[in-house]
């Protein structure tokens, strides 16, 4: 991976004034944003999300080819989409497809980090204790390098907005550091104060 400063992505979230209603970028406090932030999700069109989620997916894939020193990176930490998030699937079967390993989280137990396991396109899943896939035989690796992250929202700042769980904080809490991808949709780009356990990304893509 590149020994660049944590900046943006060239093709990250604009203004949030550009994106936003106001009814959003001017909440301050996480637990509304939250909701706020889950209704917009609730209603925006499938069709749309569906041509957003392209979008964003060409810009991951973009990026992986453009930092990953020649796909070198042994694993990338993905994550499988809960309702409303960007939806990478086509983008997971390319990197598979091009030899990249890939990682999904596992959620072991309440605040704890989370731990990671191999994961192949197609093969058998289940339902974690949250209701998120996994895969049916689980492989225990290390934590990846390289972490694609989903926000529920995000600041200017890079800081993430998840749904109040902690489990990416605590994962990023150990040294060295994986380098964070957030991913999101431009609309979600709000302001809140960074908390003391906040963690800031490397990088936001949008689309």
């Amino acid at each position: 991976m590149t020994g660049e400063p944590r900046i943006p992505c060239g093709h990250a979230a604009q203004p949030a004034s550009a994106h936003a209603n106001d009814a959003i970028a001017h909440i301050v406090d996480k637990a509304s944003l939250r909701a706020a932030l889950k209704a917009a999700r609730r209603a925006r069109d499938p069709l749309e999300k569906a041509r957003l989620d392209a979008l964003i997916g060409a810009r991951v894939l973009a990026w992986w080819r453009s930092h990953s020193a020649g796909g070198t990176e042994p694993v990338l930490g993905v994550y499988w989409p809960l309702p409303g998030e960007p939806d990478l699937q086509p983008v997971y079967l390319a990197l598979a497809g091009a030899g990249v390993r890939l990682a999904l989280p596992l959620v072991v137990a309440p605040d704890c980090a989370l731990a990671f396991v191999e994961w192949v396109p197609g093969e058998a899943m289940v339902s974690d204790r949250m209701g998120v896939a996994v895969p049916a035989v689980q492989r225990v690796v290390d934590r990846p390098g390289v972490l694609l992250v989903p926000c529920l929202g995000f600041t200017a700042e890079r800081f993430r907005l998840g749904y109040g769980g902690g489990y990416y904080d605590r994962t990023l809490e150990k040294e060295p550091r994986p380098v964070t991808v957030g991913v999101a949709y431009a609309g979600e780009r709000v302001a809140f104060a960074a908390g003391q356990h906040d963690v800031a990304l490397d990088w936001v893509v949008t689309e």
